[in-house]
């Protein structure tokens, strides 16, 4: 079930995603707005944040935990269409409708604001309203690309476009690489492949010495240009 907490002044001083949030361009005055109309939500794996066609009652930061962003086509059938990281807008500003379904990946935790009172703000702060459209701009050709790498139709292409992707989008790890925020049946569900797939490459991929795994969910990309190859 959805967890909500106030939003501490003290929260913003040591958010790890402080510098890459729209809120990166507020300044402690403007922080002290945010914080007045925010609440801090924490969300476990599986649990839908939003779901198509809603309301769009609210915005937020994701801190930590990666969503995936679903989308229902003409037939009924869903695919996902892109994911969001730490640091990433959730939800959408100016508009009346969720366009798509957020569904937390893994265990979540967000800096949520009402819509309409952020809406509010943000049109006394066109730093943040201008840096907000360049993330939906930038959102849009993510999920363009992401589209494009699951209509791979094979298993090698998709996995190594996705942890090449994972390393531009993730923090680095102690020691190199980065850790997945996923285990490999979420990785299978995001690329459309089983998790026995999913292991059968990621072990391929380690026997021709292209990636390391010093754990399940510690990647460390040792042939990038091999894998740029098999990605396209």
């Amino acid at each position: 079930m959805p967890s909500d907490h106030p939003h501490p002044a003290g929260r913003c001083a040591v958010c790890a995603v402080r510098d890459s949030a729209f809120c990166a361009t507020f300044a402690e005055p403007e922080l002290a707005a945010l914080r007045a109309i925010g609440r801090r939500r924490t969300l476990p794996a599986g649990q839908i944040v939003v779901s198509a066609g809603d309301p769009a009652s609210f915005c937020a930061n994701l801190v930590s935990g990666v969503l995936k962003v679903v989308r229902e086509e003409h037939d009924g059938r869903t695919q996902i269409v892109g994911l969001l990281f730490p640091g990433d807008l959730v939800g959408e500003p100016f508009v009346e409708e969720a366009r798509d379904t957020l569904v937390a990946l893994t265990e979540i935790d967000l800096c949520l604001y009402p819509r309409q009172p952020l809406e509010t703000l943000l049109t006394h702060h066109p730093a943040a309203t201008h840096l907000l459209l360049r993330r939906a701009l930038a959102t849009l050709a993510e999920a363009r690309k992401w589209m494009l790498m699951l209509g791979r139709r094979q298993a090698p292409e998709k996995i190594a476009a996705f942890l090449l992707d994972m390393e531009r989008r993730l923090e680095p790890a102690a020691g190199g690489g980065y850790h997945l925020p996923m285990g490999r049946a979420a990785m299978g569900e995001v690329l459309g492949l089983t998790i026995e797939t999913v292991s059968r490459q990621l072990s391929a991929m380690k026997r021709a010495g292209m990636i390391a795994l010093p754990s399940r969910r510690h990647i460390l990309l040792l042939d990038r240009p091999k894998l740029a190859q098999i990605a396209g």
